[in-house]
Formats: C-alpha cells, structure tokens, sequence
C-alpha cells in the first residue's frame, strides 16, 4: 500500500493538496487521530478489497494527540507492506497572517493563544519541525496559486499527467430525457436508426451487428472522426484547466442503438489514447424486450 501524510501548516494548503488527492484515485481522510493511522492501515491490510493508496491529512488540529504522529510515523515506517511517505506543506507567516485575516477563519489554536494569531503560528511551526525534518516532499505555497499546487501535485503523483481526468463515456435517449449530468451532448439522431431494421430492433450499440450498421454509413463515419479529432483538441485544454471529471454524452432516439455505438467507439478512442475513461448506457434496459 502506498500511504502518503500529509502535514503542514494551518492555511497553507493542505485542503486543496486532499482534493487532489482525492481527484487522482487516493482514499483521503482528513484530521485522523495520529495514533490512529497504524490501526487504520492494519484494517485495510486485513480487508478483501485492499486499498493501494491512501492519503491522510494529520495537522495540529487533533490537539494534545498531534504529539503521536512521530511515534506513529515510526512505526508505519516498521511495516512491510505500506510504503509511508510524507508531504509537507508550508507558507511564511506573513502569508498565513494574510490568508486567514481574508478568509476569516479562526485558527486551530485560537483559543490557546487567546486570538493572537502571531503566537498561534510560532507554536505550530515548532511543533511541525520534527516533521519538516523527516518529510519526504516539501511545497512552499507562499507564491503559488491553488491552480500551480494542484499542478505540483500532479506532477508528483501522477505517472501521466492525463489521469488526472477521469472521462465518463455515455449514451441515453432523448424520449427519456436529456441528460442534465453532461458537460458535452452530441446528438447522433441525424444517422440511419437501426429501430426500423426488423432483425436489429431487439439489439444494442454494444454488439456488432447494430454497430457495422451503424458505422457503414459514410456519413456516421465522418460525424465520428469529426468528434474524435473536437476531443482530441479539447481534453488536453480541460486537463490544464485542471478538470477532474468529463462527462461525454450521445443521444439518439431511445438510447440504446446509434448512442451506444458512438458512445462504444469514442470509449475505445479515448482509452488508447491512455485517458482514465468510464463508460455508462443509461437507457439501453428500458422497455427492452426479450427475445
């Protein structure tokens, strides 16, 4: 299991570093006990469906147990089958004084420090230096935007930076209702309906027989390279605008013949163009019959 801490200073960042996290495929929990994560970890080492990356959010929020996490470091540090590392995030106390008098937050240590932020943010920086010490990534955010950490953490945890995109490939019918979740919707009506083939009725997009009629049409074949080369351009746009999910839709007439076979094949595109994608038909079961 590969297991990433995430610790830092209050305000530098740390909730938009879980985000991303979360975004890229981690598990994500925020504010855990430290002595907590050795007995977590042994409970997904236990679980059927193991979980190969977690990422935990640990800061000075947790109060007197915050003192536990060196203790609870060493000891992940002693298990063979968790690969623990630990991400620091930092910004200098002018930038955290500002940060937090714009948000208007209250910082975790408040009330220790009867309101004064300056002390509040001395004490955290000494309780975190053991960890600054041992941390094996460090991002100081006092200059970067939210934009530029997200794109610093893809850039660590990333093997390619298009994963950063999960692509939801799917069809519907438009006699069911556009669907409202899409950010892109073709509408494949304009093609030849396999409805009115006798023997295809009964078919969907997703067997050949419905496909190979589909796509034996000079014009399926152009709208389909049309759109293929539309994503091609666009993706790459979202994926530096920093977009975690896409949702492509195709709508034919009841969502389960030309909207699936467009659907079927702009899944294949995108996946060998090594794009995370996901595919989902929602009305190829209404009012199906069987045969």
């Amino acid at each position: 299991m590969q297991l990433l801490i995430v610790t830092g200073m209050s305000g530098s960042g740390k909730s938009c570093v879980m985000d991303v996290m979360e975004d890229i495929g981690y598990y994500c929990i925020d504010n855990i006990p430290p002595n907590l994560i050795p007995r977590f970890i042994d409970l997904c080492n236990k679980s059927e469906s193991a979980m190969e990356r977690v990422a935990v959010a640990v800061d000075i929020r947790t109060g007197d147990m915050f003192a536990e996490i060196y203790r609870s470091w060493q000891e992940l540090k002693e298990m063979e089958s968790v690969d623990v590392k630990v991400l620091f995030i930092e910004a200098s106390s002018e930038v955290l004084i500002k940060r937090y008098k714009e948000t208007r937050r209250r910082h975790p240590l408040d009330e220790k420090f009867s309101g004064n932020l300056h002390e509040a943010i001395d004490y955290e920086r000494t309780q975190l230096s053991q960890l600054r010490e041992i941390a094996d990534y460090y991002i100081e955010t006092s200059e970067l935007t939210s934009n530029q950490l997200k794109d610093q953490i893809k850039a660590l945890f990333l093997e390619h930076r298009s994963d950063s995109l999960t692509i939801k490939v799917m069809s519907f019918g438009f006699k069911y209702g556009v669907s409202t979740e899409s950010d892109l919707v073709f509408d494949v009506r304009c093609l030849p309906n396999p409805y009115y083939i006798p023997e295809l009725r009964n078919h969907t997009g997703c067997e050949e027989c419905v496909r190979d009629y589909v796509m034996s049409f000079a014009q399926s074949q152009t709208l389909f390279g049309k759109l293929t080369d539309l994503l091609d351009y666009l993706i790459p746009l979202y994926i530096k605008e920093g977009k975690s999910q896409l949702v492509v839709a195709f709508g034919c007439t009841g969502g389960k013949h030309r909207s699936i076979t467009f659907a079927e094949l702009m899944a294949e595109h995108l996946s060998e163009n090594h794009y995370r994608v996901q595919k989902y038909h929602r009305d190829i079961a209404k009012d199906r019959k069987i045969l």
